[in-house]
């Protein structure tokens, strides 16, 4: 281990940029623990992603590496309304956003009807909880919204489905175009916000924003504007922004949330929208290739990286999962597509790699395993229900998380095998966190911390 000091602390000094192997963003906050943890993943100066994930808080939509990824926690298996449930905390109004953590604070945002009126305005407000009691620490008005002028949302969604970011200090929120803010973790201040970035969306917002560098960086899929874009994140001015440039389709919105991923020493952000997926430089938007499918749009789930490529799902009104190779220059649709899955592909969920496998569930409650490397599908069963929450793999596991609160958590392997099934009977749109050795799992009226005292 002592030849490996140089390689980590070159790998901290590096932590100013808020770099990964995986260029996923780390706090310059870390413990000694964690630093410790850390050195006994290095090896050879390399450094693993799952690993370095597993130690790390649940700081943004779909975890540490931003694929559903909780390698090392092992979380209950069964819970009920009186059942490994820590506590339950009612939240106020509505969101769809995922709880993110920070030692032992939990955050979410939530949109407060301001009447009774279907056109009332919303109070979109980001809250703070302890994640020992469950109780609301601070509550903070970032935006009000106005109701005359609010365009409608689809009935799924909500004024605050984009999951916080955060990094040090700070928490990141971001309602679309309604407007994005930087907070204090401490108490909610604002430490700055912008409403700049306004566009017509369609059906609400959804996408959820991630840090790399001094940028704070989302997608703008509406149907006036498409295009990926970098916020100054002290100031929250525009750093840079990098048009879409799709030709004629019938429908241009989406909501989802781009991804990190280094290729050959060269980082480069994902981002998927209707008819296309583009790869840029994070830190100067510069495009680097792009892959289209058509006139696929509402593209919701967020892509992964495995097996040297990278998984994404088209969208409406039939989705496919693509495999694309991100080794290419310009347009690699003719080139770098290794290969298309056309049946029981998700329109909401994202998915999640387990090994060289790949797992997916359709919003009708088909589960799917894919060989990631060739598309050869494995199995496929009916769970049952209907799904918008995204997979998660932990602690060998996979957790399921339909729309009417049930859950189902299935043993990944040669075959289909559900180890245990729960049912909290709320309605459970948003994806789940992770503290520790437990489970976040967000309702339509409350929060709930599982736990199973392990």
């Amino acid at each position: 281990m002592a030849s490996q000091i140089p390689a980590i602390v070159a790998y901290l000094d590096s932590q100013t940029a808020m770099k990964t192997n995986r260029t996923h963003s780390f706090s310059s906050t870390r413990t000694v623990q964690s630093l410790l943890l850390l050195a006994m993943t290095c090896l050879g100066g390399s450094f693993f992603a799952e690993d370095l994930a597993a130690q790390s808080n649940w700081f943004q939509f779909r975890g540490p590496t931003g694929e559903g990824i909780a390698a090392d926690a092992t979380l209950p298996k069964e819970w009920g309304p009186d059942q490994n449930i820590a506590w339950r905390q009612e939240v106020p109004g509505l969101g769809w956003s995922s709880p993110v953590v920070a030692e032992e604070r939990i955050f979410l945002t939530t949109a407060v009807p301001q009447g009774e009126d279907k056109k009332a305005d919303h109070s979109l407000r980001t809250l703070c909880l302890d994640a020992d009691t469950g109780k609301i620490a601070w509550d903070v008005e970032v935006f009000l919204q106005d109701g005359e002028t609010a365009p409608r949302i689809h009935g799924k969604n909500s004024h605050a489905s984009p999951t916080p970011y955060l990094e040090g200090e700070f928490v990141y929120v971001h309602f679309g175009h309604m407007g994005t803010a930087c907070l204090r973790q401490k108490d909610g201040s604002i430490v700055w916000s912008t409403q700049e970035l306004s566009y017509r969306p369609t059906h609400g917002n959804g996408g959820s924003p991630l840090i790399w560098g001094d940028h704070l960086i989302f997608s703008i899929d509406g149907s006036d504007m498409q295009a990926v874009i970098a916020l100054d994140k002290a100031t929250g001015e525009v750093a840079w922004k990098t048009e879409r440039n799709v030709p004629d389709i019938p429908k241009y919105f989406s909501f989802s949330t781009p991804l990190l991923i280094e290729v050959n020493g060269q980082t480069q952000l994902i981002s998927a929208g209707s008819g296309v997926v583009m790869a840029v430089d994070p830190s100067s938007g510069k495009e680097i290739w792009r892959a289209g499918y058509g006139n696929g749009y509402s593209v919701v789930p967020r892509p992964i990286y495995a097996n040297g490529l990278v998984y994404v799902c088209t969208g409406y009104d039939r989705a496919t999962m693509i495999a694309v190779r991100p080794d290419g220059q310009g347009d690699v649709t003719e080139t770098h597509v290794a290969y298309t899955i056309d049946r029981n592909v998700p329109l909401n969920p994202s998915i999640v790699s387990v090994g060289t496998s790949v797992y997916m569930v359709s919003d009708n409650g088909i589960l799917s395993k894919v060989d990631g490397k060739t598309g050869e599908v494995i199995w496929k069963e009916r769970v049952g229900g209907n799904f918008s929450s995204s997979l998660l793999y932990a602690g060998g596991l996979l957790y399921l998380l339909d729309e009417a609160g049930k859950s189902t958590v299935v043993e990944p392997g040669d075959e289909y095998q559900v180890v245990a099934e729960n049912d909290l009977a709320e309605r459970a749109l948003s994806s789940v966190g992770v503290i520790g050795n437990d489970l976040l799992l967000r309702t339509e009226n409350a929060l709930y911390r599982i736990s199973d005292g392990k």
